[in-house]
């Protein structure tokens, strides 16, 4: 199978979910071997996708080059990650990813504009070939070795709506279009209260997260699946590890997960050579993946 990116330049503008502020988002064509990149047109800076570009994980995944940075990048990968594309590159006005409503959705929509394109080099297939783990207390994460990629993860909320969820997801685009992507982010009042004190989540709205209080939701629509907030722990962990760099086949499980867990997994994960191997996609012909990472 081929590399794939964007077949024309796509369009959209968001409201930034930290700063509340209208950005622009540019998704364009990029040549083979030239991976996700960013770029900052209020700046001039540009910044490819990948672990080492991480520089915060407390609200969202980060990347930025010292000077500058990018937020909340992990919705927009998961999109990006599970229609295959790996060659793209992402051009905004400000220190954002817009929301958008606080899924992949609206990702999706973009990308299904912008169309594919078969580039002519063969796209690889990271490979986990023994287990890797990253624990902090009871919270995980780790990989395990897979013929075929799933997702598997478990939260457990001192919340009458949420308490305890899991959800095993196992990869495909369709799946992801059907199961995953609308997913919304989430969080609690007094939290959403407490950043926007702090000059943070000034863009969070009913519109584009799930809020809820101590005893309920607050959006007048309710969720759109019963098990919506594990499934959106899915979706970003989806999008914080195509930071890896290439599809990754491998078992992913978790416990309470979080960004910063998949981010110090990620560099686990390719600190020793031996937890994993990269290999041409016509060499694994044999494990039937063109369907999953299509």
């Amino acid at each position: 199978m081929r590399q794939i990116t964007v077949a024309k330049k796509t369009q959209s503008v968001g409201i930034g979910l930290h700063k509340g502020e209208p950005i622009e988002i540019t998704l364009e064509p990029l040549e083979a071997n030239s991976g996700i990149v960013f770029y900052r047109s209020d700046v001039g800076m540009s910044i490819k996708a990948a672990p080492s570009s991480v520089v915060n994980t407390s609200n969202a995944t980060v990347i930025g080059d010292g000077q500058n940075y990018i937020s909340t990048i992990e919705h927009l990968l998961s999109a990006i990650y599970s229609y295959g594309i790996d060659n793209i590159l992402i051009t905004l006005n400000g220190a954002e990813v817009p929301v958008m409503d606080g899924s992949g959705a609206s990702f999706c929509m973009m990308l299904d504009e912008a169309g594919k394109r078969e580039l002519d080099i063969n796209k690889s297939v990271l490979i986990i070939t023994r287990e890797v783990e990253v624990v902090d207390g009871k919270k995980f994460v780790r990989v395990k070795p897979s013929k075929k990629p799933s997702y598997n993860f478990e939260i457990d909320f001192p919340h009458p709506i949420i308490g305890k969820q899991d959800y095993q997801f196992r990869f495909s685009k369709r799946g992801y279009i059907e199961e995953i992507s609308r997913a919304r982010t989430f969080g609690f009042l007094k939290d959403v209260q407490y950043l926007q004190s702090r000059g943070l989540a000034l863009g969070g709205s009913l519109d584009n997260a799930i809020v809820l209080d101590d005893k309920k939701i607050l959006n007048p629509g309710g969720l759109r699946f019963k098990d919506e907030f594990v499934k959106h722990k899915i979706l970003d962990a989806i999008g914080d590890l195509a930071l890896l760099g290439a599809p990754l086949l491998a078992d992913y499980e978790s416990f309470a997960g979080s960004h910063n867990l998949n981010h110090l997994l990620t560099k686990e994960i390719l600190k020793d050579p031996n937890n994993y191997e990269v290999r041409d996609f016509a060499m694994v012909k044999e494990l039937e993946l063109s369907e999953v990472f299509a």
